[in-house]
């Protein structure tokens, strides 16, 4: 467990644009940043990043937070996991006490799947470099191929010997569990029960996440074992951390590079990469000999919506083009294509020239998209009528996916040219394939809403136990207090965890920020405050409850903000004066009511903010913003940085001030207003009973429910009197 005095230390390094630099191109977009979101299918820039408030937001899917929340987010990673991952981005010793074995035993699988990765990749290149073996078959290969000793370094490349089960023994004698082993897929049971090491006698490439860490591996049989043999390479099998449609082998080495240069090159295989690294060409990342997939597009444009696609001089090479060029132009890429010489790939290419004749070939014989696919499909047509007709169909297609509409247009006008094909034809042919694709967008959207619709989804968060705060005599006198006693949480729904807001936009994202999107980030309106229209759906009781549990975030909000802060002075038991807290002031004040929030995730920032904000150097609004609960963290940025607590209730008599000025004004008023919800929500629940049959034909309970309306009456009317303009009569 990490000590709270190297978390502290973590956060302040943190920075967002340098973290969320290290997996997203971001462009100046005035006080703020912004990119293509990491988390969902974007097109178009919604993802923005706040250096001022050091926390970042999409508009698009609604993800995002503060540095820590952003790389649990992005990697996939524990709380723990990810303060340790940016500890080691900025060099920051991390001081833990020794785990129990519980918590030991209570390590997530994918933890354990990472560790066992990590293990098994040193383990590859020590076999490699330190074993007879190794040095004269594993390292022998890669210097026969023309590897330098430093790139193999770099890439952390490896052998494992061909021993049936040397790895599974070692990975078990170094103390890991052999289900882990199994998962991971480095080592393989077969109906036997007998196990063995899926890579025996293979050479090792390890796969990294964008990040670095070790997701799978990719082995080589090798060339004195190919011959007759159609699958080379075998790759790590699909586990909780792997997945050969997400990652690109090369991209944690390249993606500096592509950012630096505004390119990328998309290659094929492993030794590819290695190969245009060797001739100084690091902007470089491989597919894996996958198809080309989404993921693996979305994950460049990060980066760069510049691409080179390099393929082979032979006919797989470029049939293998046509699917590729359509995919990346509807990811809104700008593609070119290089085909290199018939008979060669990149890693043969580079051996037969220098670093300098490398490097001019490529910038030599990039052809755009357009014309090279024109070119190609022409020379299959070779002026046959039909072929040629199928031929302006092909590019057609192509034309239709792309989404910017000026590019589209460029592209329509210079195709017209190259065919000899009037522009018409071509504009109304795309046009025409752009309707049934979005057709089919549609129909797949109903599919899917109809899919989510079935299955349904519900979730609650569990409460936190009450706490019983300090109690300094006088803290709340200003609040009324007796007529609440006895109306606790327990009288309304507590099903809600988690208070209103408005809903992430569906469908594609629109090309720019709406100015509302952009003041919610700046932090000129309160986000969540634009708020969609109601629905007939919603019920009277359900907006109720929504107003209910908004006022209650507005305590919660002063807590978060100010909880550490002192707001006012009050005698002890003694009479001596002491400062008292915000979170101490709200607590004395809902327990001399016997309340509590309603909502357990409030209720749960409280309990925590009261257990901490005696310690020294505590602040609510960093403690809470980097919350391992996500739920708790996400609600505690929003509500750190709304502009404005007041401008949703009303402001007579209180000055502009800075709100911390005026907390011991605020508070009050902002307790007196919670209670004065709490008695309107019991007065509707006392004016149903007073309507039943059955209470008006019980005198006594009739009497008795008349007796409760009184107190609650004259609790409203003390209340509204302090509030200033809700008096009743």
């Amino acid at each position: 467990m990490i000590d709270r005095q190297t978390v502290d230390r973590i956060l302040d390094a943190a920075n967002i644009v340098d973290v969320v630099s290290d997996f997203v191109t971001l462009k100046r977009a005035g006080a703020n940043l912004k990119g293509l979101c990491p988390f969902h299918d974007d097109r178009t820039p919604s993802f923005m990043v706040s250096p001022s408030k050091n926390i970042c937001k999409c508009f698009a899917c609604g993800k995002g937070g503060t540095p820590v929340h952003f790389i649990m987010e992005h990697e996939q990673l524990t709380y723990p996991e990810a303060l340790k991952y940016l500890a080691k981005k900025y060099h920051i010793e991390v001081k833990e006490r020794e785990q129990t074995d519980e918590e030991k035993a209570e390590q997530s699988e994918r933890e354990s799947l990472f560790a066992v990765n990590e293990w098994a990749n040193d383990w590859f290149q020590q076999q490699m470099n330190e074993t007879l073996d190794g040095r004269a078959i594993g390292l022998a290969y890669f210097r026969q191929r023309g590897f330098r000793d430093d790139l193999i370094r770099k890439f952390q490349l490896g052998f494992c010997p061909d021993k049936y089960d040397a790895q599974w023994k070692a990975g078990l004698e170094a103390g890991y569990n052999g289900d882990f082993l199994l998962k991971t897929g480095l080592c393989i049971r077969n109906e036997a029960g007998k196990t063995y090491d899926r890579f025996r006698n293979r050479v090792i490439f390890p796969i990294h996440t964008i990040s670095g860490k070790v997701v799978g591996f990719g082995g080589r049989v090798l060339d004195s074992r190919t011959k007759g043999v159609q699958v080379k390479y075998q790759n790590s099998p699909e586990s909780v951390i792997y997945s050969k449609k997400r990652e690109l082998y090369g991209l944690f080495f390249a993606k500096k590079a592509i950012v630096q240069q505004d390119l990328c090159y998309l290659v094929e295989g492993y030794t590819d990469v290695m190969a245009m690294h060797q001739q100084g060409v690091e902007n470089v990342v491989a597919s894996s000999g996958t198809a080309l997939t989404h993921e693996q597009i979305r994950a460049i444009h990060r980066f760069t919506e510049n691409i080179v696609v390099i393929y082979d001089g032979d006919a797989a090479g470029i049939k293998a083009s046509q699917r590729g060029i359509d995919m990346l132009l509807a990811e809104g890429m700008s593609v070119k294509l290089l085909l290199l010489p018939d008979g060669d790939d990149p890693d043969s290419f580079a051996r037969k020239h220098t670093a300098t004749e490398y490097q001019e070939y490529l910038k030599e014989h990039q052809v755009d998209f357009i014309q090279f696919k024109t070119n190609l499909l022409m020379e299959e047509a070779q002026g046959d009528p039909i072929k040629l007709s199928r031929l302006t169909g092909n590019i057609v297609q192509s034309l239709a996916v792309i989404p910017d509409e000026i590019t589209r247009t460029f592209y329509i006008k210079e195709t017209s040219q190259m065919l000899s094909v009037e522009e018409r034809i071509i504009t109304a042919a795309v046009a025409k394939v752009r309707t049934q694709l979005r057709e089919e967008r549609r129909r797949e959207r109903e599919r899917e809403a109809s899919r989510q619709q079935a299955q349904g989804s519900a979730g609650t968060a569990s409460a936190g136990p009450a706490s019983a705060g300090p109690s300094p005599a006088d803290a709340a006198a200003s609040t009324a207090g007796s007529p609440l006693a006895g109306s606790s949480p327990d009288h309304s729904p507590a099903q809600q965890s988690t208070p209103p807001t408005s809903p992430a936009r569906t469908g594609d994202p629109s090309p720019e920020l709406t100015p509302e999107e952009e003041a919610m980030l700046a932090g000129i309106i309160p986000e969540g405050s634009v708020q969609p229209a109601t629905t007939n759906l919603q019920s009277k009781q359900q907006r109720e409850e929504t107003q209910f549990l908004q006022t209650e975030q507005l305590l919660v909000q002063m807590i978060v903000r100010h909880g550490e802060k002192v707001m006012c002075e009050a005698e002890d038991e003694n009479g001596e004066s002491r400062p008292v807290t915000v979170v101490e002031f709200i607590q004395y004040a809902l327990q001399e009511d016997d309340l509590q929030f309603h909502s357990p995730l409030h209720q749960r920032i409280l309990v925590e903010a009261l257990e901490h904000y005696q310690e020294e150097g505590f602040r609510c609004s960093r403690y809470f913003e980097n919350h391992p609960d996500l739920a708790i963290a996400e609600l505690s940025t929003e509500l750190a940085h709304e502009k404005e607590t007041l401008s949703k209730i009303h402001q007579k008599g209180i000055p502009i001030k800075p709100e911390e000025e005026r907390l011991e004004e605020l508070v009050p008023h902002l307790i007196a207003d919670y209670k004065f919800a709490i008695l309107e929500r019991e007065m509707r629940e006392v004016m149903q009973q007073m309507s039943s049959p059955e209470v008006l034909a019980d005198k006594q309970r009739s009497d008795a429910i008349m007796r409760r309306f009184l107190e609650i009456k004259q609790a409203q009317t003390a209340l509204g009197r302090q509030l200033g303009d809700r008096v009743l009569t």
